[in-house]
């Protein structure tokens, strides 16, 4: 398993399935696990799960929820405008 940690921008407030409400613009950081696809001749990896880390209030940086989300989805919410479109391949 190796998991890569990125911080993304949001130029715009953005809505999350798994989050109730709107999130404010501004940056977050996102974990991406993968785990070792075993069997190849090469390395090469799955992705298992993609994580964005959320403050619990609004304003407040120092406490966050990990909250599980679907990279198109984030990938979606991060686009502007919003296309509506849900069959873009991951950016992260």
């Amino acid at each position: 398993m190796r998991t890569t940690r990125k911080t993304i921008s949001f130029d715009h407030p953005f809505s999350l399935m798994a989050v109730d409400g709107l999130q404010p613009a501004g940056a977050y950081t996102i974990d991406i696990d993968e785990e070792l696809i075993e069997g190849l001749s090469f390395l090469a990896y799955r992705r298992v799960a993609t994580t964005i880390y959320l403050p619990f209030r609004q304003g407040d940086h120092a406490s966050v929820q990990a909250v599980r989300v679907d990279p198109r989805e984030l990938t979606a919410a991060h686009e502007e405008p919003p296309t509506g479109g849900g069959d873009q391949p991951p950016l992260w």
